[in-house]
């Protein structure tokens, strides 16, 4: 395991994406931050189904950027960002563009890892790439469905080579 400084940011609605985050920070011994949107998602807000749900209207509105309540206080002390998120449409939810922007990435290795009920990854990277300049390492996402173990992140997290 590297001696660099881990961040282990996530958004979730609905818990799993938490879940695996906690075990994720545990397993890389990194801190652990709450991407929470000011105005907290209602599980009607989430009803992919109802062509006017907040998610719905927000997924299909490229510009649109939820708030988020609080900042990480310091990011320039972190070398790595792990970044988790749920699938929305096939792409990681407008917070977490909002997330993108609020800080300076350069020289920032960024992991992204999602959670989905059916999906994989679809265009989330090429997606996430774009919000970010070329100065930002990126390394490959993954899907981390169900309950990974601290035993399977750290061998996912050693195949990174960070």
């Amino acid at each position: 395991m590297s001696n660099k400084k881990s961040l282990v940011a996530y958004f979730s609605c609905s818990g799993i994406t938490k879940r695996v985050a906690k075990t994720l920070a545990d397993a890389v011994g990194g801190d652990l931050y709450e991407i929470r949107p000011v105005d907290t998602y209602t599980k009607a807000d989430l009803d992919w189904m109802d062509k006017k749900s907040r998610s719905t209207l927000e997924m299909n509105d490229p510009a649109c950027r939820p708030a988020i309540d609080g900042r990480v206080s310091d990011m320039s002390q972190y070398d790595v960002v792990y970044l988790g998120f749920p699938i929305w449409w096939y792409i990681a939810p407008s917070i977490i563009n909002t997330f993108l922007e609020s800080y300076d990435f350069a020289g920032k290795t960024i992991v992204p890892f999602a959670t989905s009920g059916s999906s994989g990854l679809g265009k989330t990277e090429a997606g996430l790439h774009k919000i970010c300049p070329d100065t930002v390492k990126w390394r490959p996402g993954r899907m981390l469905n169900g309950n990974p173990s601290t035993a399977d992140l750290m061998d996912w997290v050693k195949s990174l080579k960070l």
